[in-house]
């Protein structure tokens, strides 16, 4: 008899990337879901309709059943993982970057803001610091009280098709708008790790296929290469045919709204773990996966002013857009008229000597 597999959520990015993995595998596969959002799954895909974010409707959906892997990328992980204790051979955990302190708020850690890489043994969250990463924190120690094997994941920004809350559909948007600048923060060269769908199931089904090797381990999860936020709308306007000019406004509060994404620090996460471990290395590339994405949103639009845009922060006030693009415009060519002191006539563009020709020094003349 094949070996069982239980999909917690499916309907996502990474879901179906999972269960195809599993099947290939030889799994026959259960996908356990709310039954909200609806994927084309293989007919020999088990579904099964439960909530997983409370204790009574999840046991009611499972009954007795156990499962030889159990991968729960969805619902409330003290739930799941308390629910199937000594039900499942091998319990698969997808966590978040927001167990790590000072990623949900900046001003838990000092100097303000993570330093990078991140490590899978930096600090976590504990009293005092953000609730959010609290609760992911409080989640993850419930979840190897129960499962000591267990495998956990701590994803950061998931991109690709059926994202909740699709960084690029700001991009694309704008262009089918007609819009052809956009405003960023800092330059748009903050750096936050993202990881592609396809790439972040890939990380899963290493840990089922190496499963003595990531028991009872936690991985940070992160594409290979990570791009700037003007990169990112550099490669998502080439996808377009079109180009976009990237102008940058400062940290301030009123106008995060305008932003693709708001991002006020860097976060890299270091995963030289999962690479030493489990031989990680992307399937898909930044720029690739990107392009595809892009491609994916404009070919599959959201509704305006729908549920999945409505997640993300940007408002897309165009008015009020381009009253700050006028404020940067005027901003630069109000700097390049500042005119600076000339260098000092010693300068030179190299700060070290580099001498025209050969100069014998006293040492070398024996004397």
């Amino acid at each position: 008899m094949a070996a069982t597999a239980l999909v917690i959520g499916g309907s996502g990015p990474t879901g179906p990337h999972v269960v195809e993995g599993m099947r290939q595998r030889g799994y026959r596969v259960s996908v356990l879901s709310r039954g909200v959002h609806v994927f084309p799954f293989a007919d020999d895909v088990e579904r099964i309709v439960g909530d997983p974010h409370f204790e009574e409707p999840l046991a009611q959906a499972l009954g007795e059943r156990t499962f030889d892997v159990v991968i729960a990328t969805y619902g409330r992980l003290k739930v799941t993982s308390r629910l199937l204790a000594g039900r499942t051979g091998h319990f698969i955990a997808v966590g978040g970057c927001a167990a790590y302190r000072g990623f949900t708020d900046p001003d838990d850690v000092w100097p303000m803001g993570q330093l990078s890489p991140v490590p899978e043994t930096a600090p976590l969250c504990g009293p005092g610091d953000h609730p959010f990463g609290g609760k992911i924190v409080a989640a993850e120690q419930v979840l190897f009280e129960h499962h000591s094997d267990a495998t956990l994941f701590r994803y950061p920004y998931v991109y690709g098709p059926r994202q909740i809350a699709p960084r690029e559909w700001s991009l694309v948007r704008r262009v089918r708008d007609g819009r052809r600048a956009v405003v960023v923060m800092h330059g748009g060269l903050s750096l936050l790790s993202h990881h592609y769908a396809e790439n972040a199931a890939h990380a899963i089904l290493l840990a089922v296929d190496k499963r003595d090797t990531a028991a009872g381990k936690a991985y940070n999860c992160a594409d290979d290469e990570q791009v700037t936020q003007r990169q990112l709308i550099e490669i998502g306007a080439r996808a377009l045919g079109v180009e976009m000019e990237v102008l940058s406004i400062p940290d301030v509060e009123s106008a995060q709204g305008a932003l693709i994404q708001y991002q006020p620090h860097h976060y890299l996460a270091d995963t030289s773990l999962i690479k030493a471990d489990l031989g990680y290395r992307d399937l898909v590339s930044s720029v690739e996966a990107i392009t595809r994405t892009v491609q994916w949103y404009r070919d599959n639009p959201l509704e305006y002013g729908g549920e999945y845009e409505q997640r993300r922060k940007d408002v897309f006030d165009y008015e009020a857009e381009d009253r700050l693009i006028d404020l940067c415009r005027a901003f630069e060519q109000a700097v390049g008229e500042v005119q600076l002191r000339p260098r000092h006539e010693n300068y030179t563009q190299h700060p070290y000597a580099h001498p025209k020709e050969h100069s014998v020094g006293r040492d070398e003349r024996g004397r």
